[in-house]
């Protein structure tokens, strides 16, 4: 005879004293969590269909766990669905249970989620997932696992539809729940101290650090985009369903100059205007160009770059009206491959979802030592350029200071890349232009002058449409 003690999990994850939370942190109950987010909450139908004596493997005292996780939770099943409005955005719910069998998915778990699924695509609303799982439901074998490509179908079809998906990981969030509702979204939000990893507590290897199967271990890691405090929830969940959510044809205009800088004179001077330290870099012109901005974070490889700023953020025009902008912006640094993949998630997300982009190129090149070899660099740029090529939703691009060769022409958009007086392109910097050629150093600067790198040089070889001035050119 089984009882709720015994694993109901596929990372064996349950709802026992073996399964505590992590210090610190509190467990939701389904409707805790929904509650953490909104107030306004309609739950959807329940799908027909009944449940086999002891499941599909004739498990003996499944029916009886079932029966004793209904009672002790309420739910008939480990997750609940509905409709909800947060903060002021009407979306799809799916909030998970995992007092109810560790969370785990089952047949009828995977009818509840392809019903949630269905209405959002019907219903051309965004879907929210508010995951705590332990994993695929062992008393139902590999009827429970193959509710993940169950899952997996219906979240490709919700994204072809371009419609958003946002998960927000509990505690915990592991095995193919995380491997679909949690790492398979367009935003991938966690609350603090939270147990986020494929593999549950008992079955990593035996040292395994738990540190690293956190939510912060997996921000860091590049796998979330945000760890997001309880209180701070609501606010950043609906501010990014707003940014989501709202699709425009008109292309985002080329900021407007920071720096009141005269037209370099020669090659050398427009590389030293645009090495200077007093430069305007990224931050501030997407500080002035967007009323707020919200990051996103990650390759979703295991890696971060700070030196590549990519997110979503509001812009009002002249007009006063409002408009979502993606923006990926080079920081002035070498960008290293986790910055490109980053870039390019950012790219093909806002084109799927038909929101403008705006990039700013200021870079010296990519990043070109062993590490960044190792990590993919030509694979990582071959991204951006391709997300650039194929993106059916306007891109606009502002060199805002160096553009070192692929590594920055990876983010400039054809036809409608713009320059600011304190910038230049370059097939490669006059440096290495002068090693390739063998001459010295002191003919750096004649090398810059041939190259032709100053921005009305690089309007005179179509390669930027204009020079931008202090003047928002919208």
């Amino acid at each position: 005879m089984t009882d709720d003690r015994q694993s109901v999990a596929a990372d064996g994850r349950q709802p026992t004293e073996d399964a505590r939370p992590a210090a610190g942190v509190r467990r939701l109950t389904a409707r805790e969590a929904i509650g953490l987010v909104t107030d306004d909450f309609t739950e959807l139908p329940a799908p027909a269909g009944e449940y086999r004596t002891d499941g599909p493997l004739s498990w003996q005292g499944y029916d009886a766990s079932r029966v004793r996780a209904a009672d002790r939770t309420g739910e008939a099943e480990s997750v609940v669905c509905g409709t909800a409005t947060v903060g002021g955005v009407t979306a799809v719910l799916i909030s998970f249970e995992f007092g109810f069998l560790g969370g785990s998915l089952g047949e009828r778990t995977g009818d509840r989620l392809e019903a949630a699924y269905t209405y959002a695509r019907e219903a051309r609303v965004p879907l929210v997932s508010l995951v705590a799982t332990g994993g695929s439901r062992v008393q139902e074998g590999m009827r429970a696992l193959v509710q993940l490509q169950r899952v997996a179908g219906q979240s490709a079809r919700t994204r072809q539809a371009g419609l958003p998906q946002i998960a927000v990981l509990l505690d915990p969030t592991t095995g193919g729940g995380w491997a679909t509702l949690g790492a398979g979204a367009d935003v991938i939000l966690a609350l603090p101290g939270a147990e986020v990893g494929f593999a549950g507590s008992r079955v990593r290897p035996p040292d395994a650090d738990p540190a690293a199967y956190t939510a912060e271990a997996q921000l860091a890691a590049g796998a979330i985009d945000a760890v997001v405090p309880p209180q701070e929830l609501p606010r950043v969940l609906g501010r990014w369903l707003h940014l989501l959510s709202h699709p425009s044809t008109e292309p985002a205009p080329p900021p407007a100059a920071l720096a009141v800088t005269d037209l370099p004179a020669t090659g050398w001077d427009a590389v030293r205007n645009a090495r200077s330290p007093q430069r305007p870099r990224a931050t501030a012109y997407l500080d002035t160009y967007l009323t707020h901005r919200t990051p996103i974070s990650g390759d979703r490889c295991g890696g971060t770059d700070e030196g590549m700023l990519c997110g979503f953020g509001k812009r009002t025009d002249a007009t006063g009206r409002t408009h979502t902008v993606a923006y990926a912006a080079q920081t002035g640094t070498p960008t290293r491959p986790a910055g490109y993949r980053t870039a390019a998630r950012l790219i093909r997300l806002a084109d799927r979802l038909r929101i403008p982009v705006l990039t700013l190129v200021d870079t010296p090149g990519a990043a070109n030592d062993a590490e960044a070899e190792g990590q993919g660099a030509g694979a990582a740029i071959a991204e951006v350029f391709g997300a650039v090529a194929a993106a059916d939703t306007p891109i606009t691009t502002l060199l805002i200071g160096e553009g070192g060769s692929g590594g920055a022409l990876a983010l400039a958009a054809p036809a409608n890349t713009w320059a600011t007086p304190d910038s230049y392109f370059s097939v490669i910097a006059p440096e290495a232009a002068a090693a390739i050629l063998k001459r010295p150093k002191e003919e750096v600067r004649a090398t810059a002058d041939q190259l032709h790198i100053r921005p009305q040089d690089l309007v005179d070889l179509d390669v930027v449409r204009g020079i931008v001035d202090t003047k928002d050119p919208s």
